[in-house]
């Protein structure tokens, strides 16, 4: 917040992304929690939309730091927590009010696009909130349809973190989280569902295997 206004976004991102790198750390240390990640070659050279599973805090700090700098989309309430929130709202944030999906939507495709086209990541959760693992969530298509409606490819992410630092839970288990980046699903002249289908399956699948590993 002190140094905020006087660089620009790239160093802000950066600067505030130290904090994601001591708490991987930090859980490994601490709690035993190793994590590899398969498929980074398929991570395009130019920023697109971003789609995970959502099991538990841990992916939002390893996702800060492998794509950067990038834009979350997250609850409006997170905004007003003291010093975090205020902190989170410099780092432009796409923060929706979920009661109103509708306006929520339309917030997402406009300030998404506007990310986009800065050459920052768009990174989404389409389950919305974390979820256990062996729990089925909604997965949202607001990340398919930014992706088409903005012409770039939707990367998917899948990986097994809520084994070692479970939802809901303040006790975290020594482990090996894997984290798996899948090809590039491509939106060019395809159906919002056709592509939200494919990401949908990937990830579920993926995940799955990666917890029964």
């Amino acid at each position: 917040m002190l140094v905020g206004p006087y660089v620009n976004f790239e160093k802000r991102y950066y600067i505030v992304s130290r904090f994601n790198v001591f708490a991987l750390w930090w859980a490994r240390v601490v709690c035993g929690i190793r994590y590899e990640i398969e498929g980074l070659e398929n991570i395009p050279k130019t920023s697109c939309v971003v789609v995970s599973n959502h099991q538990s805090a841990w992916e939002t700090y390893l996702l800060g730091v492998i794509f950067r700098p990038q834009c979350t989309v997250l609850k409006q309430e997170l905004m007003k927590i003291p010093f975090f929130g205020w902190a989170l709202k410099r780092l432009k944030p796409i923060a929706i009010d979920r009661s109103k999906p509708s306006a929520a939507l339309k917030q997402l495709l406009k300030q998404g696009k506007e990310r986009l086209t800065s050459g920052y990541w768009v990174v989404i959760y389409p389950e919305g909130t974390r979820v256990r693992p062996g729990q089925v969530g909604k997965y949202n298509k607001g990340g398919a349809l930014l992706a088409v409606s903005a012409g770039v490819p939707l990367l998917p992410v899948a990986h097994n973190a809520g084994d070692c630092w479970p939802a809901g839970s303040i006790s975290k288990r020594p482990g090996l989280i894997r984290v798996r980046i899948g090809a590039p699903i491509e939106t060019s002249g395809r159906a919002t569902d056709e592509v939200h289908k494919e990401m949908e399956e990937w990830i579920r699948r993926t995940s799955a295997a990666l917890s029964q590993a």
